[in-house]
């Protein structure tokens, strides 16, 4: 099958499964008819018994405006990427998201937004180093994405990108890394003592997302139940 219109592709699987869950719950004829899809039967063996719940929320990953139309337009939430700013939530997304909202009679309330965060911390010196080495190295990874070169030029790095992506296609993983500079660092990652962690995240991102994915590694297993209800709090 040839590829193209990935967003457009989306939107269609999207209401195809819309159509699908409407003939499941509500018994709707199953009559869908796309550009990229058809569904035209369903049988009494494909029909799940209808779980209490309803049919599942829809959430969709999207980086640039069109994938985040999709989501705003017929999704339940979205996935931030992690290669995301606040800069770029403030003007890029954010904004896109309110509109398809407005178009379907919703609010920002009635959506929810999923952040996965980078975080820098450990609890010796030589912890906190490999951390940070390893999150620059995925940043350097994401960064090098042709797609998501958007992104850095909302800060004036987007020069950065094909110097990356030639790297990337030269098998420089390490040295990628290291052309990630402190200040682009900290831009997309929480970088801190342990004990900082939780409050620097709830202060950059509260009022911005609604979810927080977070990986507490740097912390003890036994301290990490309390960092959740921390976080929660």
């Amino acid at each position: 099958m040839p590829w193209g219109k990935p967003a457009a592709r989306m939107r269609e699987m999207i209401s195809a499964m819309r159509a699908i869950w409407a003939n499941w719950y509500d018994g709707e004829p199953l009559d869908f008819r796309g550009e990229f899809y058809t569904h035209t039967l369903m049988t009494p063996v494909f029909t799940p018994t209808p779980s209490p719940f309803g049919p599942p929320r829809v959430f969709l990953a999207a980086v640039g405006p069109m994938m985040t139309e999709v989501a705003a337009d017929l999704c339940d939430g979205m996935l931030v990427h992690p290669l995301t700013s606040t800069r770029y939530l403030e003007l890029h997304t954010l904004p896109v998201i309110e509109e398809g909202l407005k178009k379907r009679g919703l609010t920002r309330q009635d959506f929810e937004l999923s952040y996965p965060v980078f975080v820098v911390s450990g609890q010796t010196e030589e912890q906190f180093a490999e951390s940070k080495q390893a999150i620059k190295q995925r940043i350097a990874f994401y960064a090098s994405t042709p797609a998501y070169r958007r992104v850095l030029d909302t800060h004036g790095w987007g020069s950065l990108q094909p110097e990356l992506n030639l790297m990337s296609k030269q098998g420089k993983w390490v040295e990628m890394g290291e052309l990630i500079e402190d200040d682009i660092l900290n831009t997309f990652a929480v970088v801190g003592e342990p004990r900082e962690i939780v409050p620097m995240i709830k202060q950059r991102y509260t009022g911005l997302v609604d979810r927080i994915t977070i990986n507490f590694s740097y912390a003890p297993v036994a301290e990490r139940p309390a960092l959740i209800r921390e976080l929660a709090s």
